[in-house]
């Protein structure tokens, strides 16, 4: 049995119970449908940036912090392909702040596990990550992804308090 659907005021027949019938109208209607019901659903990012200004700043952060003499010891015993690791945290700022639901990961578990990650390295994390962002972003935009930055920072350094580990409190 035929229904008909709204579409901004058109009305398309032959949507069926089960789903539109390949090739016809209705089935390029209810992909737009479902489109724009994705698109109202998606939530807005937390503050104005593009991809491209993520993918700068991480790539600029990483190669200050290759350079920092306490920061790059660190992570080099973790990180042995680079571009891998930029790619793979530019997709969890694009989560963090455009809401693309790219990234798969754990941060928390990783710094926790990391064994030679300590509380005091995040001030210095941030503070490196701060000038970054003051390099290269428009003032209330890094002012925004700071206070993002320096929340989570919190976050993981309070898991990193919290593994008992000699020396980390």
């Amino acid at each position: 049995m035929a229904r008909l659907i709204g579409l901004g005021g058109a009305k398309v027949k032959g949507v069926r119970r089960g789903g539109c019938d390949e090739g016809t109208p209705c089935e390029a209607a209810c992909g737009r449908a479902r489109l724009a019901i994705t698109m109202t659903n998606a939530l807005p990012p937390r503050f104005p940036i593009t991809a491209a200004e993520i993918d700068l700043v991480v790539a600029e952060f990483y190669a200050a912090l290759r350079h920092h003499p306490g920061l790059g010891p660190v992570f080099s015993v973790h990180v042995t392909d680079w571009p891998a690791h930029e790619a793979k945290i530019a997709r969890f700022w694009r989560n963090a702040i455009l809401m693309e639901r790219s990234y798969d990961g754990n941060p928390f578990a990783v710094h926790q596990a990391a064994g030679n990650v300590r509380a005091q390295m995040f001030d210095v994390w941030l503070g490196l990550f701060d000038s970054v962002l003051k390099r290269h972003l428009r003032p209330e935009t890094a002012q925004s992804w700071s206070e993002l930055a320096h929340r989570i920072g919190r976050g993981l350094r309070m898991g990193v308090e919290e593994t008992g580990v000699p020396g980390l409190r």
